[in-house]
């Protein structure tokens, strides 16, 4: 990629420096500062205050293929992550347009302040498509996005920096992404016109602990919508702490990072929790990991998959759905063991995106069901999930669609 120059005549305020010494100048957005991480595009066309307070996102600059951001501005209802003071979410951020001002009856604050708010540091007035082609032929680089409003940069030394990241492959950033203690979650879906609703504990039928990675709000959300009295834990609790909490089913959420590093201290738990027989079931970095308790391996993708259209099939239906998807690695088809099987697949790729075990209630997915953002084709997996824990409580099934 050649060293691209900037859309408008103005004074470049912000860099995106790429580790072969690309230097690509705009307009900087959101808070100043710097910082590497590696750099991603996603094609989703709304959605994009869920994205950016997506944990999955730590340790990553997030391109939006969609020329124009911030047209409805934020609100404080929509963030996804549980800490926003923590500002668990992609760090950087890339537009093609400049944010436009806001222009919807649920926004209480302009982008550009949200981000600075976030310590988000954003780069607009760029041609992304030529940024997206890049990654696609090239894979995800690592980079340094730097913004002064005062346009000084030293370009060798941010050249270096970019250099130096070893990226993320054997980084556990689940730790950063976790709570910090337990919790109880009682938030139910946003129904139109009257927001979020809540559901009493006392009331729930079933007992699902989370084991949070990075888990998103929406998820927590629709365990809640089913009658789930949900208790979050962090990332490091024990097998022992979590069958204390006597779960009718556990689950294992989205987050950040390479599942092989978080998996050291994850996966020997997720074992004692299959070995149990207790329903499980993961998403996204929770199901890489439940592969590896089974077995089998994760790779690192060559661009991975972030976005709200992604064709993938469910075999056990033989329906395709589009859904949302978010993830930089990805389990190994190859490498699932026998009683393990694959459940779904990527129509892009025919990478893995989901499994099950053949002899125990345990499956998961690669995938967001939860659309937020994104299509809800997917929403059934929490009915297919509440009814292995109403099987082995002798209760008839749901109907998953």
């Amino acid at each position: 990629m050649t060293e691209t120059a900037p859309w408008t005549s103005r004074k470049p305020t912000a860099l995106l420096v790429l580790a072969d010494g690309t230097v690509i100048e705009g307009h900087g957005v959101g808070a100043t500062g710097k910082v590497t991480a590696e750099v991603c595009f996603n094609t989703a066309l709304t959605g994009y205050e869920e994205i950016l307070t997506d944990p999955s996102y730590l340790g990553q600059i997030v391109t939006f293929t969609f020329p124009h951001i911030g047209n409805i501005g934020t609100n404080e209802e929509d963030i996804e992550d549980l800490t926003p003071a923590a500002r668990r979410g992609a760090v950087g951020v890339i537009f093609k347009a400049d944010i436009t001002e806001p222009s919807n009856y649920r926004a209480s604050r302009h982008l550009n302040d949200w981000l600075a708010s976030r310590g988000i540091i954003g780069l607009s007035g760029i041609d992304t498509r030529a940024l997206t082609a890049w990654i696609r032929e090239n894979g995800a680089p690592n980079a340094v996005i730097a913004h002064d409003p005062n346009g000084v940069f030293d370009i060798e030394a941010l050249k270096a920096e970019a250099r130096a990241w070893s990226g993320l492959v054997g980084l556990d950033l689940a730790k950063e992404a976790t709570s910090g203690q337990s919790s109880q979650w009682n938030e139910t879906p946003w129904v139109w016109n009257e927001g979020y609703g809540e559901m009493s504990p006392e009331d729930a039928k079933y007992h699902i602990v989370c084991v949070d990675y990075g888990v998103k709000r929406n998820i927590l959300r629709l365990f809640a919508g089913l009658d789930c009295k949900v208790t979050v834990v962090p990332a490091a609790t024990s097998a022992e702490d979590i069958m204390a909490l006597n779960p009718d089913g556990v689950f294992l959420s989205n987050g950040p990072g390479d599942p092989a590093a978080t998996g050291q201290y994850a996966v020997p738990v997720i074992r004692e929790i299959i070995e149990s027989e207790t329903p499980t079931f993961g998403i996204c970095l929770g199901h890489q990991m439940l592969g590896l308790a089974l077995g089998a391996k994760t790779e690192k993708m060559h661009q991975g998959h972030h976005g709200g259209n992604h064709p993938v099939k469910d075999h056990t239906t033989g329906k395709v759905e589009i859904v949302s998807m978010n993830h930089g690695f990805a389990v190994s088809s190859d490498s699932l063991p026998a009683g393990v099987e694959e459940t779904h697949v990527s129509l892009f790729d025919g990478s893995n995106c989901g499994l099950r075990l053949t002899d125990k209630p345990v499956f998961s997915v690669q995938h967001h069901p939860e659309a937020s953002p994104g299509p809800q084709d997917s929403h059934y997996l929490f009915r297919r999930f509440l009814n292995m824990v109403r099987e082995k409580k002798g209760e008839p099934a749901l109907a998953e669609r």
